[in-house]
């Protein structure tokens, strides 16, 4: 038997990756405690996408309501499967700026204990699985909003000929910049993937995602960029815009590239892998263009609400690079870019978004 064991498993990269590790041949075993739900309320909880995974997969999935902060539990539950885990996982996260403030403990206990806590799982169960970690370009801080930018009409965009034109790298220094304590707390897990890859020489990768998107998303305001934008016209919300005059700039990736980019470390891993992934230049959109766009597939205008503030530690631009990816890995390829994620998000959830809701 050989497991894929994904915590996080019902949210948007964690359902995506059961579904395509159980397309392998893997047995899949899924942790998710609905925490999503308790940060963002009951809109956003991931209940629903758990009981999809259990209905189409039946018993190629096995489902497990464990919070990661609980060692005793999800040590039993890695001493149960031990060397059958052929690869774990980790998308289980805190996802938000904004919350992350309200209670840093609960942030740094899920996001930095957390990963510890199943890092070490994999050292004493199944030292030999590959280490998929779920990290996020907020390790950066705001450091990218020190580049020269340009206004543009509907974005914010870097100066041409800067060395980052084609995406930011991960060259760019972590350090002397504002992370927010969401940023913080990713930090610790990311420097601890990479350290138990280097240090006991495990097989372990940090994804550095821009904006993971697609239909599975529970978008909420706090979390989901794409997806709440839809959620927010077809629904007829209010949508706040804050700071930098909507222009900000985001890439966004469909989960699917990103699950497809984690079979390829699954299948020829590396030791303490760092890659920014995301949509890059071939998948970007600016939050005046995402809602342009929105309105184009709805026929509905957006209501919004300009906020003045810019979120602490919020990124007036960020395109990156996904060329070190590319280099270890050649044969993997994009296939999203904003327009048909957008478009598949409306279709997915036409008849769920509808105003009143």
């Amino acid at each position: 038997m050989s497991v894929a064991l994904v915590t996080g498993s019902g949210g948007l990269i964690g359902s995506e990756a059961v579904r395509h590790f159980a397309g392998l041949g893997l047995d899949v075993v899924g942790i998710d405690n609905d925490m999503r739900q308790e940060f963002f309320g009951a809109e956003a909880s991931t209940a629903w996408n758990v009981r999809r995974l259990t209905d189409e997969l039946g018993s190629a999935y096995s489902h497990h309501s464990i919070d990661i902060r609980d060692r005793d539990t999800l040590a039993k539950l890695f001493a149960r499967y031990g060397r059958d885990i052929a690869v774990v996982i980790h998308t289980a996260a805190q996802p938000s700026h904004d919350w992350a403030v309200r209670d840093p403990f609960t942030d740094f206990d899920v996001n930095a204990v957390g990963t510890l806590n199943v890092l070490q799982n994999v050292r004493e169960h199944c030292i030999e699985a590959p280490v998929i970690h779920c990290s996020t370009n907020k390790v950066y801080g705001d450091r990218p909003n020190s580049l020269p930018y340009v206004e543009l009409e509907t974005r914010w965009e870097i100066e041409p000929g800067h060395p980052y034109e084609r995406g930011i790298r991960e060259d760019m220094s972590i350090d002397s910049s504002l992370h927010s304590i969401f940023g913080a707390s990713k930090v610790a897990a990311d420097v601890m993937v990479q350290e138990y890859g280097r240090y006991f020489d495990m097989r372990t990768a940090c994804f550095r995602g821009g904006t993971l998107t697609g239909p599975a998303h529970s978008a909420t305001e706090l979390h989901g960029f794409l997806g709440y934008v839809m959620r927010a016209n077809m629904e007829r919300r209010t949508y706040k815009i804050y700071g930098w005059q909507g222009k900000q700039v985001r890439d966004a990736i469909h989960s699917s590239d990103v699950v497809s980019a984690f079979e390829a470390f699954f299948r020829n891993p590396r030791s303490a892998a760092v890659y920014n992934l995301g949509g890059g230049r071939h998948s970007n959109t600016s939050m005046r263009e995402a809602i342009s766009l929105a309105e184009q597939i709805t026929g509905q205008e957006m209501i919004s609400e300009y906020v003045e503030a810019n979120r602490v530690g919020d990124h007036k631009w960020w395109i990156g690079s996904n060329e070190a990816f590319q280099a270890d890995y050649p044969d993997w390829k994009q296939v999203y870019d904003v327009p048909m994620i957008m478009r598949e998000i409306h279709e997915a959830n036409v008849d769920k978004w509808v105003p009143g809701a």
